[in-house]
């Protein structure tokens, strides 16, 4: 079994999908990416959140953490992964925190050791912001808006920022604050139809 399948208990990656009829069109693969590779981190609850708030909608999304996956050169992990994971993927969410006002450099490393054309281009995304401050790494998904433009991605317009997530985030890990789920709620729907 490729290394980026299971880590310890975590599971790397939902390896089935199941595609359903969404409310507002028939939906492709969806895969949420944790743009970070620290464990138990505030964006991987976020990110584990969306992955339950798209089942209670109907979709079954792919989740990959970027937790123990060596993204620095093109191996045979992430070719594996990009077989089973990213090429097939329609639409991409990626959830990202902010590193000194920008994307974490393992999530750059894994886009930059894909095989660009078959991975990315002509494929959708949704971003999100996660930070402490209170910019919710606004600059951050600029950053990363530019390279997916620049790889051909069609990035959703509603990017939404999630600022003092460690007081948003209860004791379970997860977000309860009635706005900032109405406002993940409406993101979800709108890519969803996009």
């Amino acid at each position: 079994m490729p290394s980026f399948c299971f880590l310890g208990q975590k599971v790397f990656y939902r390896p089935v999908y199941e595609p359903k009829m969404h409310q507002f069109c028939c939906m492709g693969m969806i895969t949420i990416i944790s743009g970070t590779n620290r464990p138990d981190s505030n964006t991987e609850k976020v990110a584990e959140q969306y992955v339950r708030l798209l089942e209670a909608k109907g979709v079954k999304p792919r989740y990959i953490s970027l937790v123990g996956l060596y993204v620095q050169e093109r191996n045979p992990a992430i070719k594996q992964l990009e077989e089973d994971i990213l090429i097939p993927t329609d639409k991409f969410i990626f959830i990202s925190p902010e590193y000194n006002g920008s994307i974490p450099g393992v999530l750059k490393s894994l886009i930059d050791n894909t095989d660009i054309k078959k991975v990315w281009w002509g494929k959708k995304a949704l971003l999100t912001g996660v930070s402490t401050g209170r910019a919710g790494n606004l600059r951050g998904m600029e950053h990363l808006t530019g390279i997916l433009h620049y790889l051909k991605v069609h990035v959703h317009p509603d990017k939404l920022p999630i600022s003092v997530v460690d007081k948003l985030l209860n004791g379970a890990g997860e977000i309860t604050d009635p706005p900032t789920l109405a406002a993940i709620d409406t993101q979800l729907d709108e890519f969803l139809a996009y």
